[in-house]
C-alpha cells in the first residue's frame, strides 16, 4: 500500500520540535476538530508527516512518521476522540516558512493555504517532497 503525506500543527510554545525529538515521539492528543480527527484515523503506521510550528515561526520544521495508528485519545473527556503516535524522522536544514509556501506555485492548493485552521492535514506526495526539498535548501 502506498505511503501517505501529512501535516501536522503544533504551536512550538505548547511543544516543539525540540521537545518532541527529545522526548523520541509523543502521542499526539487534543485533536477536537471532526475533519482533523478524520484524517488522524487516515493515517497508518509508516506514513510521512510534516511538523509544522504554528502561530510562534509558523514555519515547517522537520519530518515525522506514524509510529502508531489511531487509538482512543487519552485526554478526552468524552469517545470519540482519536490520536496518533508519532516518532521524529529528521530535522529540516532550514526551516520552510509560511511566505515561502505561499511563494511557491507547486504549492498553490495545499491545504495549510486553504483550511488554515485545521490542525491534521493531508499533503499529495509531491506538495510533500515539495516542502521537504525546501527544507533541504533546494
Amino acid at each position: 500500500m502506498a505511503k501517505q503525506h501529512w501535516m501536522v500543527k503544533q504551536e512550538p510554545t505548547a511543544y516543539s520540535w525540540a521537545q518532541f525529538v527529545k522526548d523520541k515521539g509523543t502521542v499526539w492528543t487534543g485533536v477536537r476538530n471532526f475533519q482533523a480527527r478524520n484524517n488522524l484515523r487516515a493515517m497508518k503506521a509508516g506514513d510521512l508527516v510534516l511538523f509544522y510550528h504554528s502561530v510562534v515561526g509558523k514555519e515547517v520544521v522537520g519530518v515525522a512518521k506514524v509510529a502508531r495508528t489511531a487509538h482512543p485519545d487519552p485526554t478526552a473527556d468524552e469517545p470519540g476522540w482519536d490520536c496518533v503516535d508519532l516518532a521524529p524522522v529528521r530535522a529540516f536544514a532550514a526551516p520552510v516558512t509560511l511566505d515561502t509556501i505561499k511563494a511557491t506555485p507547486a504549492l498553490k492548493n495545499i491545504s495549510l493555504l486553504k483550511q488554515s485552521r485545521l490542525s491534521v492535514m493531508p499533503l499529495t506526495a509531491a506538495e510533500f517532497e515539495t516542502i521537504v526539498a525546501l527544507g533541504k535548501g533546494e
